[in-house]
């Protein structure tokens, strides 16, 4: 009866190591399916630099603001309109040329008027400013949401490749619960262990496989997070294509970064634009000078012919000039509206430095602390290999328990999940840096 239970017991443990077979058949591509499609890391970026809506809406912000800058300047220019007319009527008239109009003729009359702001109480030199300090940060946005987009894209990157290693890791586990069943029945054979080693065994087997279906199914989730962040419609392979990069030199790394990052450029130039906008609006309490010329024609011959001596010619030449005294108090209202605008663009300046300093510092705590791990777990998985081949060795000839085993190999893999989780930590801390300074380390 005994060599009987024993047989069956050798049956499942045969049938449960096929199943770990057939998982792994289940994971590659059917016939005919196209291939996943996979990518580098500065591949990646690029795409997403293409398809991410934060950056095409910093690049179209930044052509609004050139083209802002354009208006802005070109409101020092004169306005120049060019008039053209033709009429006929079917009465005669005395027409505004002096002459008697017969019925079906055509008079035409052609203008030309240019208008010029002389003085607008610094109006246009404040709007230029303005429109100037816009520019520049739109075009820190940009920069910034390049490196931001950039720093994202690495996440999801470095994330796909983890998740990969990861199987890799439950891959093995479940390997070596096989062997440890094996081992197990093998001892119950031969009267060495109970039944209760063999079930242990097989539970923990069907535990490592539960462990590599969720490392596959987060493995599946992050390749799908990355073809939506480079805009592939489906799962992307990331293909580790770079070593793994030293420790950056940090030492004037804070100073440059207050002074220089998109970020602080941006506040700052938002703080300048501010600024001018309260200059504006203070324009208002000053005169405005316009001086206008129009020149005009009407005759009988089609201006592109060219008028003859009896035509009649005006030519005009004026200048206006306006001064708002009292509005209501709107303009008062205006420059207190803009003055605490300026409050508020300067508070956000200092503290956008302030959210600097502090991100950079958690920032270059987690890539040293990262860094420092890597070492850390490389030593680690070393000493778990081994306890793990003698606990493995021990239990083979007797002089030790499955539990002793079956705690090595939860060492074993938790170290190299440690391993991995360091590695790639640290390469998504430097990707955090770099785009908190807006340059590569």
């Amino acid at each position: 009866m005994r060599a009987a239970r024993r047989g069956v017991l050798a049956g499942i443990v045969s049938a449960l190591v096929a199943r770990g077979g057939g998982l792994a058949a289940q994971q590659k591509p059917a016939a005919g399916q196209p291939a996943q499609l996979q990518i580098s890391l500065a591949e990646a970026v690029r795409r997403a630099l293409d398809v991410q809506p934060a950056m095409v809406r910093a690049r179209g912000d930044a052509t609004n603001a050139g083209w802002q800058k354009r208006g802005a300047f070109g409101a020092f220019l004169p306005t120049v309109t060019l008039s053209s007319t033709a009429s006929r009527q079917n009465a005669p008239s005395v027409g505004g040329i002096g002459v008697e109009v017969q019925p079906g003729t055509y008079t035409y009359s052609s203008g030309l008027t240019a208008s010029v702001d002389l003085f607008t109480g610094f109006r246009r030199l404040a709007n230029y400013r303005n429109a100037d300090a816009t520019q520049d940060a739109a075009d820190a946005e940009v920069v910034n949401q390049r490196y931001v987009v950039s720093a994202a894209t690495a996440q999801f990157f470095y994330t796909s490749l983890a998740n990969e290693e990861l199987v890799r890791v439950a891959a093995a586990q479940v390997e070596r619960a096989k062997e440890e069943l094996q081992i197990s029945v093998n001892k119950f054979q031969a009267g060495a262990v109970t039944r209760s080693d063999t079930l242990t065994a097989t539970v923990d087997l069907g535990n490592a496989r539960l462990a590599l279906l969720q490392a596959q199914a987060n493995l599946a989730t992050a390749q799908a997070n990355l073809g939506r962040q480079i805009g592939v419609d489906g799962a992307v392979r990331a293909v580790p294509d770079s070593q793994l990069p030293p420790v950056p030199d940090t030492t004037d790394l804070r100073a440059a970064a207050l002074r220089q990052a998109p970020v602080v450029i941006q506040a700052a130039a938002s703080e300048r634009a501010t600024g001018a906008t309260l200059w504006s609006s203070r324009s208002q309490y000053l005169p405005r000078l316009t001086a206008s010329y129009n020149t005009s024609s009407q005759g009988l011959s089609e201006p592109w012919q060219g008028f003859d001596g009896g035509n009649r010619n005006l030519n005009r030449l004026s200048f206006a000039l306006s001064w708002t005294l009292f509005d209501g108090f709107q303009r008062e209202r205006t420059a207190a509206q803009s003055s605490v605008d300026l409050d508020v663009a300067r508070a956000q300046t200092a503290d956008t430095r302030r959210q600097l300093d502090a991100n950079l510092t958690q920032q270059l705590a987690a890539l040293f602390t990262a860094y420092t791990q890597i070492s850390i777990t490389q030593a680690n998985v070393a000493a778990a290999t081994e306890a793990l081949r003698v606990t493995q060795e021990r239990y083979r000839l007797g002089a030790g328990t499955l539990l002793d085993l079956l705690t090595a190999q939860a060492n074993m893999t938790q170290a190299e999940v440690n391993q991995v989780s360091a590695r790639y930590n640290y390469l998504i801390a430097r990707a955090q840096v770099e785009a908190l300074i807006g340059h590569p380390l």
